[in-house]
């Protein structure tokens, strides 16, 4: 390792986001440093599934453990510390609120307090969410649109979003938030209703499986594709100025479209198939949710490439390719 190389810290390297942007920070030339709650135990299956966790080191840290993070980021020493740790899916959220609310919050609060004290010239990108807005019904939303949360999960992203906006003008850190709206890959977990509707597709096209039991089919999203996502992360930590940005596709679908094109890409009529079961709606839902990327593309040079139907083709080739190396995984579990 040369003297030159860049060193970049990871919070939640072990997620869809952080195995990527790993692997690009690694293709990139970087130093890469990740941390997982117990270094020892944890099995990083997303590093190992794409062959780079052999050039990561891996470190113990719990970010709302406030000594663990400043021990981690004093070590590491850092030029680029990405925050992509916390509780991930908006549906889990309504069972644990609290436990959401905290992950992202105190978690944000500590690294952003660990760069301050240890006056370190780490610039700091944080994960923030499209589900920070709510719906978008009157216009796709860009960095000035309003916040309206209404999930645990949206409240809590919020929250670390104004804390970051905070530190940056308060202390003058580098600090940045990336809005990021629904990005997808093979790396999700089955319990987001997109792996339910690619893995239950191909359960019922392999005789494994009936019917697939779906919530409210009429949701409209903004959907990308997570690779393509994490290089947006990079191109804003490069900036001199930090900055905050809207990433995302600019163009929505509904969950009814997402799920016909699932099937027909496994020689199935959804129709036929799908049972809406009333008790999967969630609490309180974001019908329509699409965002404007006009700056990110102006500013960064950044645009989606892939869109939809195209995400859902590759979805469903990465799951019979894993399939077909794991012929006895487990079916898919509820979202």
């Amino acid at each position: 390792m040369s003297g030159s190389q860049k060193t970049a810290l990871i919070f939640g390297i072990s997620g869809q986001d952080g195995a990527y942007l790993a692997k690009l920070l690694l293709e990139k030339g970087y130093n890469v440093v990740g941390t997982s709650r117990d270094a020892e135990q944890a099995s990083l299956t997303n590093l190992r599934e794409l062959d780079v966790l052999q050039h990561i080191a891996v470190r113990s840290a719990v970010p709302f453990d406030f000594r663990s993070v400043v021990q981690v980021v004093k070590s590491a020493d850092p030029c680029e510390i990405y925050n992509l740790a916390a509780q991930s899916s908006v549906g889990l959220s309504f069972d644990q609120p609290a436990e959401t609310l905290q992950s992202m919050m105190n978690g944000t609060l500590n690294i952003l307090e660990a760069i301050r004290m240890l006056k370190s010239d780490a610039k700091f990108y944080n994960a923030s969410s499209s589900e920070c807005f709510g719906s978008t019904i009157r216009a796709p939303a860009d960095e000035k649109t309003a916040f309206n949360p209404c999930s645990p999960y949206g409240v809590g992203k919020a929250a670390a979003h104004w804390l970051v906006a905070n530190y940056r003008d308060a202390y003058g850190l580098h600090a940045c938030s990336g809005i990021l709206f629904n990005h997808e890959s093979p790396m999700r977990p089955a319990r987001f209703v997109t792996q339910k509707v690619i893995r239950g597709a191909l359960d019922i096209a392999e005789g494994k499986a009936k019917r697939l039991q779906l919530g409210n089919l009429a949701v409209r999203r903004d959907w990308g594709w997570a690779p393509e996502y994490v290089e947006a992360m990079w191109l804003m930590m490069q900036t001199e100025v930090p900055q905050d940005f809207v990433v995302a596709t600019g163009i929505e679908t509904s969950l009814e479209d997402f799920v016909a094109s699932a099937f027909s890409n496994c020689g199935l009529d959804w129709r036929a198939h799908v049972d809406i079961e009333p008790s999967l709606h969630r609490p309180s839902d974001i019908a329509y949710s699409v965002g404007n990327p006009a700056l990110v593309r102006e500013r960064l040079g950044w645009e989606a490439k892939c869109r939809m139907p195209e995400l859902t083709h590759r979805l469903v080739e990465a799951e019979v390719a894993r399939r077909s190396r794991s012929p006895n995984r487990a079916n898919s579990s509820e979202v």
